[in-house]
């Protein structure tokens, strides 16, 4: 069994070969569709040439199946998507929706991983004490 990525609303998975598939919407109101790359820690992405994201710009991810809002729970500037391993564990993804911001956090219980150079930003919004 591979790692796979699921939608936390309707189940379905994001993962297409190589890539995290999602629909997207930048600050003027723009749709895209954004393809992730699902090793946490690369945050490379392919989207095409004329969808325009400025650093710094916060974006909206979706599913492309159920169209709803991937926002985290724990803080308004991250999206949450699921983690199945390939022992079968289910774990939280949340990652920056802030164009240039490197940082994404895997949690089961109490337990977090930390990936990207600015993962700091986003301690105490995640409250690590409370998880």
């Amino acid at each position: 069994m591979n790692t796979n990525f699921l939608c936390p609303k309707c189940r379905n998975y994001l993962n297409v070969g190589e890539n995290l598939v999602f629909s997207t919407r930048n600050r003027i109101g723009k749709e895209g569709l954004i393809l992730l790359h699902p090793q946490l820690g690369d945050y490379s992405i392919v989207k095409h040439p004329d969808f325009e994201i400025g650093k710094g710009e916060l974006i909206d991810f979706f599913c492309p199946f159920c169209n709803k809002k991937l926002v985290s729970d724990r803080n308004a500037n991250l999206a949450k998507v699921l983690m199945l391993d390939e022992q079968g564990s289910e774990y939280e993804i949340h990652f920056s929706r802030i164009s240039g911001q490197h940082s994404t956090y895997k949690i089961i219980g109490k337990s977090v991983e930390i990936y990207g150079e600015d993962a700091a930003d986003y301690f105490d919004f995640l409250n690590m004490g409370n998880l």
